[in-house]
C-alpha cells in the first residue's frame, strides 16, 4: 500500500477551521460560551483591563474553548466506537464534561479576581 500525501499546511488549516466551524454550528454549549466571551470582553474594555489581565483572561477564555472542543470529539469518538450504551463509553463522556465544567469554574474564579475590583470601583462599591 502505498501512503497517501500529507496534506498541504493551507489543506490543514482549512480543516482546523471547518473544524472550529463545525463545533460553532452544532453544538449550543460552546455558542453559549462564545456569548459569554463576548461580554466578558465587553466588560474588560470597559473596565479597562492591563495588559497582563487581557493575557490572563484571553488564556481562560481559550481553555474553556478548548476543554468543550476536546469534549465534543470525546463525545463523537464514543458515539462512534460505542453506539450502544456501555458504562465505560459514559465514564469518557462525563469525564470529558467534567473537564469542561472544571474550566469555567476555574474561569468563573478568574473573573471574579480579574474584575470584581475594577467593577466595584466603577459602581461606588466600597470593598
Amino acid at each position: 500500500m502505498i501512503p497517501e500525501k500529507p496534506p498541504s499546511l493551507l489543506a490543514s488549516f482549512r480543516f482546523a477551521v471547518e473544524g472550529v466551524w463545525d463545533v460553532v454550528r452544532t453544538q449550543r454549549n460552546f455558542r453559549i460560551h462564545l456569548g459569554f466571551t463576548a461580554s466578558v470582553i465587553v466588560l474588560g474594555f470597559w473596565v479597562g483591563l492591563s495588559r497582563e489581565q487581557w493575557s490572563l483572561l484571553t488564556l481562560t477564555i481559550g481553555r474553556v474553548l478548548i476543554a468543550e472542543m476536546f469534549n465534543t470529539a470525546a463525545e463523537t469518538l464514543v458515539d462512534l466506537a460505542s453506539p450502544d450504551y456501555h458504562p465505560l463509553a459514559k465514564r469518557v463522556k462525563d469525564l470529558a464534561a467534567g473537564a469542561v465544567l472544571l474550566s469555567a469554574l476555574i474561569a468563573v474564579v478568574v473573573g471574579l479576581l480579574l474584575f470584581g475590583p475594577p467593577l466595584a470601583l466603577r459602581l461606588g462599591i466600597d470593598l
